[in-house]
Parts: structure tokens; sequence; C-alpha cells
């Protein structure tokens, strides 16, 4: 399997800015996927977590490999942090083939997945990251591509262009999408497996940061990656993001073991809450509260209050807020509920919680 190759460097550092804004982010830039690269699991023996999705993909692969043919194209969705990259590496390893990689918003251009396309080989696995964001042209060319292994190169322009088709090897197309809905029909519906991933339960999450702390020769203790299991929302991106931030604490600051002290401290510093909350999380939550008595306030006003973009508020903010059930969007507005008044210590006023 082919797989991209990163130097880390996994000594402490001190954090900056832009690194507590995205501590609890689920999202990965290059250097995080740097990070990720050197804990990812090679096989689906080792994946941790969804167990439906596992056993299912577990047959799917079985079965190609028994008849000695590609599988069926897959489709993975879900919410970004929970492993859709590594398993489609999975698959390629599983199948002991060559992964190519690129994303949606590479592919702009019908030409761009013509040229990625023909250079594939019998086999391989092509994987497209965020493929809902694709260009219209490129997806066409795509339906083509998946069903029948071919695809049309137009020569020339006008009346005498000529569409030339070009035979393709049989290859796995692996799409990841945070927003399944976004997908065209005809494109989702030429996937042969379909596996939805889910937020991760506190005793899978300790499970990936025992294997993570043992890979990255940490010494961490039971109670102290169960606390970071905890605050993780239920994303092992993030619970490996908070582990070595806490690492980075007990190195500089403590006994250079990741206990439950440590966590704790570290967390503190690091303004993660124990349900997970970060700054912009408790600003949003405790101005909707204080300022507005609850609510309902509508985006823009509640933005403007926290000196943040709707944008951002409604993006990174409020998805976890929602599903943690500290607020609750309506008709009128966003509203705190009475756990979300619960969690800040506050009671509310008489009649604020008849939304």
């Amino acid at each position: 399997m082919s797989d991209r190759s990163y130097e880390v460097d996994f000594g402490a550092e001190e954090p900056t800015g832009a690194e507590l804004e995205r501590l609890t982010r689920a999202g990965a830039g290059e250097v995080e996927r740097a990070a990720e690269a050197a804990l990812r699991p090679k096989g689906l023996g080792d994946f941790i977590g969804q167990p439906q999705v596992r056993e299912q993909l577990s047959l799917v692969l079985a079965a190609a490999a028994a008849r000695g043919k590609a599988p069926d194209h897959v489709l993975l969705s879900g919410p970004p942090g929970l492993g859709k990259t590594t398993l489609a590496m999975i698959i390629a390893h599983e199948m002991r083939s060559q992964i190519r990689i690129t994303s949606g918003p590479a592919v702009q251009h019908a030409g761009d997945l013509a040229a990625i396309l023909s250079s594939l080989e019998e086999g391989e696995v092509l994987f497209i990251d965020e493929i809902h964001r694709m260009a219209r042209a490129a997806e066409e060319m795509l339906y083509v591509a998946m069903e029948d292994f071919r695809v049309d190169v137009i020569v020339g322009k006008g009346p005498g262009a000529t569409a030339i088709p070009l035979e393709l090897p049989a290859f796995t197309l692996v799409g990841a999408t945070t927003r399944s809905g976004l997908l065209p029909a005809p494109l989702r519906d030429r996937f042969g497996f379909t596996g939805h991933l889910d937020f991760y339960t506190v005793a899978d999450l300790q499970t990936v940061l025992v294997r993570s702390a043992r890979m990255l020769g940490m010494e961490a203790s039971e109670t102290g990656l169960q606390e970071i299991a905890s605050r993780s929302r239920g994303t092992p991106r993030i619970a490996n993001r908070l582990l070595r931030r806490v690492r980075d604490w007990a190195q500089v600051r403590g006994t250079g073991v990741v206990d439950l002290s440590a966590a704790r401290s570290a967390l503190e510093v690091y303004e993660v809450d124990e349900r997970g909350l970060d700054r912009l999380d408790r600003a949003v939550l405790s101005t909707l509260c204080a300022r507005f008595a609850g609510g309902p306030v509508g985006l823009s006003t509640l933005a403007v209050s926290v000196a943040e973009e709707p944008e951002t508020v409604e993006e990174v903010a409020e998805p976890f807020l929602v599903r943690e059930g500290l607020i609750s969007r309506t008709p009128r507005g966003r509203v705190a509920t009475a756990d979300g008044w619960a969690h800040l210590g506050l009671t509310p006023p008489d009649g604020t919680l008849g939304f």
C-alpha cells in the first residue's frame, strides 16, 4: 500500500492562540494530518469503534477478494474526525493495492478528473475526500467512470468536437463526505456500499487513547485517559489531539505521567471543560443565558455578541451545543435549555423554558 509519509516531531511545544482556538475542532490541517498518520491503524482488525461499519466492510472486502475482483465503490459519510480517511487507507491495505488521494475542492474541471482516472492501475483505490464539493462537470464524468470504467475525452471545440472513449482499469472509488445530503442522487446510487460513521462512546475513545499512548511511548493512567476521552466530543481526532497536549503539560509542569491530575490541569489551561466545551462554546451559551435571558435570539445577534461571524457560530459551536442538549434551535431563534442553564450553574428565570 502506498501511503503519505510525514516527518513528525512529538516534542512538547508551547500553545499558540491558533492552537487554543482549534483544539476541539474536528477538522484537520496538514500538520494535524501528519500527527494522525503516525497513529493511524493499518488493518480493519486494528480499527477501533464503528462495529457495524467495520463488520459490513469486512464482508464486502472478503467477498471481493474471494472473487478476485475489485470491491464495489464505497461511500463513507459522517462528521469530521471519525476515521473516514483511515478506513479508505485500510481498504487499500486489505486489498493489497495502491491508493490515490485527492479531494472534491481540488477537482474543479472534468480534465482534472480525467487525468487522475487515466493514470489509475488495475485494482487501485481512488479516495476523494469531501466528494460533495466536486464540480458538476467532474461529477458527470465520474458517473460513467464508476459504472462502465470509461471516460469520454472531448477533442476539439464546437461542432467539430469529438468524444474519444478511454477505457479504464477496474478500480474502487472511496468517497468521503460530511454532508451526504448534498450528493446528487445519481452519484450516491452508484456506490455499492454506504457506511455512516457515528460519534464514539467514551469507552471506545479510551481504547483509542490507550493504543495512541502506547504508540507514542508515553506513560498514562486509566483515569487520566478516561478523563481525556470524556472531554473529546465523541471524536477520535480530538481525543488524540487532547492527549498530545496533556502529554506536553505532564512533561513541562507535571511528573511526565498522563494521569488524572495532569489531564484536569492541562485541559483547564486549554479551556476545555468537563463536557468538552471550549471558549467559544461557553461564550455562546453564557451570552445566550446571561445577556438574553435564555433566548430566543437570532443567529446574527448572537454572533455579534460573542464577536464572531454568524457562520462560525452556526457551523463550529452550535452543532455540538445542540447535540449535547445545551441549546435548541427554534423558529424564533436560539434558546438555552434547562441543561444549558444547569451546566453554567445558573437558574433560569421563571417562564424562560416554555419554548
